[in-house]
């Protein structure tokens, strides 16, 4: 694991500290988390990455998220993960 990943793991970290509770839920908190966990521990959760993408959708067709912070959370998690040719 790099600093990159690592940083880009606490701002995700950051992102559900200040969302907190009542701006997403359990559920959805555990689906950005489980994603972020999957990409930065194993380097595989790119299944769980897709779940983040949907959620995130979600969130900005609801008018919850804006699309620019929405892209800023997938982007945030999908760093957590390997760089692409590097295993």
């Amino acid at each position: 694991m790099d600093n990159v990943r690592s940083d880009a793991y606490g701002r995700v970290v950051n992102t559900l500290a200040q969302s907190g509770s009542g701006e997403l839920s359990a559920d959805e908190q555990q689906t950005i988390r489980t994603a972020a966990d999957a990409l930065l521990f194993d380097g595989d959760g790119y299944d769980e990455l897709a779940a983040v993408e949907d959620l995130v959708q979600q969130l900005v067709d609801a008018e919850r998220w804006s699309a620019e912070r929405a892209r800023r959370l997938v982007d945030d998690v999908a760093a957590c993960g390997p760089s692409a040719g590097v295993r």
